[in-house]
């Protein structure tokens, strides 16, 4: 096959970059394509894939769709139940501090993998490469899968919690009204059909509004931390520090100590959002280096903000009891009534609901992007439609209205009651971040030379920081599951149900492997020509001379990540 000058350019470009990048493509494999590529091209070429998406995103737009995934302020207000439910104050500020110190180690190493490999796919795709030889589809099977279901909870719960607030407040106002679960389903369903509209937009448009969204989340963030301080009518104005710092209301049937760790919930709801800048890896320029500083950057400031807001609340709060089992079923509403004037309180709800519908938007951004990456390398049925992007606005469409109609359906448990519908915050805790943990561990225990740091790494550092991260998420995968009570108090009402609705999903997905997907799924697919040339013996193509020897015909292969990584 000929290669003309432009193409020779092409691919030694593509060899300049290789190093930056851990590619399911063997070594030595060399994408082949009959144009000039730019550095972000380069880099989704040298992982397999087509460059299918505008890369309208900056660092900040993409920091801006992670933050409003994040959503601190009605992340904090739909998770108020847990931190402050399970042991008081002293568990609220003590257990942020603690859980945000692993959760950062997560992040940080979940940034040194979208670094070498900045794909949709995120996590999925690099536990699929960096495992050992043989057990690639498998871990990228699990991965996926409990990433997927983490991901399609996570727009339809923050809807609900959302259609909760804007109902509290209309309770609020009008103390006769008392809504109902059919009109709370009904208005979480409208806002999940609107979401799924601009999340259906052109790439810019998309950007554009996640990034107002997330202005506006950082501001009222910043506006209810210096309003409710300066704006209570409590008096004293603040507890004294040493019950707030001190002081355990441990309200479980386990010791101090486990009911800390159970705060932990809340905290790890609310900090699930930061492997958002992974999914959009592909939307972005200068991914590699963008996408990872944007995890990290999620992960700091909004540990370090959402930290300040605890102590705030943790300041202020006069009964726990009184807000946990207000009649509203909102805690963040009687919080705000309990220590705030009435307009003052109404008009922070406001702020709240605000960034919630912000963030819902984010979550319904991200979903959609990992459903389409999945459905590229047909981990679902009807893939071939779910993996489809619109011709118009340059998005997966699709996967869009996918997520949406799946969102729907499980917001029907709504009209079963708070228990059930509490199931869907369960499995985003935990679904989360054992999708993260399964690449990190693999990358810290079991990666050998199957890994090429990006040009965003952590150095010598990398192995013990996610070992760090690791210990974390196997800690707390029992302390997940544990209901509040126990013994005779223990009942369906009370009951942890994260074993079931998480574990029943992935046993299904276990057995489907072992029963049939194993003979089907290899993993990621690369859908790029590319030819089987190994650069170490690439003789120096130079201007205006061709090659002596004849280069090997490009094709388009669908490889086993198996063959690609051995």
């Amino acid at each position: 096959m000929e290669i003309d000058k432009s193409n020779s350019k092409t691919t030694k470009h593509y060899n300049d970059n290789h190093a930056q990048v851990t590619s399911v493509l063997p070594d030595g494999d060399v994408p082949y394509t009959d144009h000039e590529m730019d550095a972000d091209e380069r880099v989704i070429m040298a992982l397999g894939y087509k460059q299918e998406f505008k890369r309208e995103f900056s660092l900040w737009t993409t920091f801006c769709v992670s933050f409003a995934v994040l959503g601190l302020l009605p992340s904090f207000a739909s998770t108020l139940y847990y931190g402050m439910g399970y042991a008081g104050t002293a568990g609220m500020v003590w257990g942020w501090i603690i859980a945000m110190t692993f959760i950062q180690c997560i992040a940080m190493s979940m940034a040194e993998l979208c670094s070498a490999m900045p794909t949709s796919g995120g996590l999925y795709y690099a536990a699929a490469v960096l495992a050992p030889p043989g057990y690639g589809p498998f871990a990228a099977w699990l991965t996926g899968w409990s990433n997927f279901l983490g991901q399609i909870t996570a727009a339809p719960s923050v809807d609900y919690a959302l259609a909760a607030m804007i109902l509290a407040a209309g309770s609020i106002t009008n103390p006769d009204y008392v809504p109902t679960n059919w009109q709370t389903f009904l208005l979480t369903t409208l806002i999940m059909i609107i979401h799924a509209a601009i999340s259906s937009m052109p790439t810019k448009r998309v950007a554009q509004f996640n990034s107002w969204g997330s202005t506006f989340n950082i501001l009222a963030l910043i506006v209810v931390l210096i309003a409710i301080p300066a704006g209570t009518s409590n008096s004293p104005k603040f507890t004294p520090s040493k019950r707030v710092w001190g002081e355990i209301t441990n309200q479980t049937d386990f010791p101090d100590g486990v009911a800390v760790l159970m705060t932990f919930v809340g905290v790890i709801w609310t900090m699930s959002g930061y492997d958002s800048p992974f999914h959009l890896s592909e939307e972005c320029s200068n991914a590699n280096i963008a996408s990872p500083r944007a995890i990290v950057l999620t992960s700091g400031v909004g540990g370090l903000m959402g930290w300040f807001l605890q102590l705030v609340v943790a300041y202020t709060v006069l009964d726990i009891e009184a807000v946990i089992d207000s009649d509203l079923g909102q805690p963040w509403a009687s919080y705000l009534l309990q220590v705030m004037p009435q307009k003052a309180a109404l008009g922070i709800l406001g702020l709240t609901i605000i960034c919630g519908f912000s963030m819902g938007q984010g979550c319904m951004v991200a979903a959609s992007r990992v459903t389409y990456a999945y459905a590229r390398d047909d981990v679902f049925p009807l893939s071939n439609i779910w993996k489809k992007v619109n011709g118009y606005t340059h998005t997966p469409v699709n996967a869009v209205i996918l997520n949406a109609v799946l969102g729907i359906i499980m917001t029907l448990l709504i009209l079963a009651g708070s228990v059930a519908i509490g199931a869907l915050f369960s499995i985003g805790a935990i679904a989360q971040f054992i999708a993260f943990c399964i690449p990190i561990s693999i990358r810290v225990f079991f990666v050998g030379n199957r890994f090429r740091k990006g040009p965003w790494n952590l150095g010598p550092y990398g192995t013990y920081i996610g070992g760090l991260g690791v210990a974390f998420v196997l800690l707390m995968f029992p302390i997940l599951c544990l209901p509040s009570v126990t013994g005779s108090d223990l009942g369906p009402d009370l009951m942890n149900w994260t074993a079931v609705v998480y574990g029943g999903p992935m046993l299904m997905v276990i057995i489907w492997w072992f029963v049939d997907a194993r003979s089907w799924f290899t993993g990621p697919v690369v859908n790029v020509a590319h030819a089987i040339h190994h650069v170490e013996q690439e003789p120096e193509v130079s201007e205006g001379i061709e090659p002596e020897h004849q280069e090997p015909e490009a094709t388009v292969v669908s490889k086993s990540v198996d063959d690609a990584c051995s």
